[in-house]
């Protein structure tokens, strides 16, 4: 189970981040999560091997401002996630135009939801074959 210590928003992103630094604070990763209506982002920081994790909430149509800035790793993150889920980060100190991970002819926004098809139960056989 993931522990969200605080959400933020992307009026106090960069205040927020930049504020950790001091305190001990490394940039672990992010997650990215497609909730339907909108993107969950999370950051996570490790500090005396405990991990806290930062919670924003992302407009589907919304552009996420990098912090590759104050966190030099997550420009790969970063990447990754416009790749997988065509979010479009601003202000990236490397930015890849969504190929870090995916060739010309890839499918676009691999990762995210399609519009009317979801799973919500996964029903195996007796045995666990499915």
């Amino acid at each position: 189970m993931m522990t969200i210590n605080d959400v933020i928003t992307l009026e106090n992103q960069q205040e927020r981040i930049s504020a950790l630094l001091p305190q001990g604070y490394r940039f672990v990763t992010m997650t990215a999560v497609d909730s339907t209506t909108h993107f969950d982002i999370y950051y996570h920081f490790d500090r005396d091997y405990e991990l806290y994790t930062l919670q924003l909430k992302l407009d589907r149509d919304a552009a996420l401002p990098s912090i590759s800035g104050l966190c030099f790793a997550a420009l790969l993150v970063e990447n990754e996630i416009q790749d997988l889920f065509g979010i479009t980060v601003t202000g990236l100190v490397l930015d890849y135009h969504q190929h870090l991970l995916l060739t010309k002819d890839a499918p676009v926004k691999p990762f995210c939801r399609v519009p009317g098809v979801s799973v919500s139960t996964v029903e195996t056989a007796k045995g666990g074959e499915q």
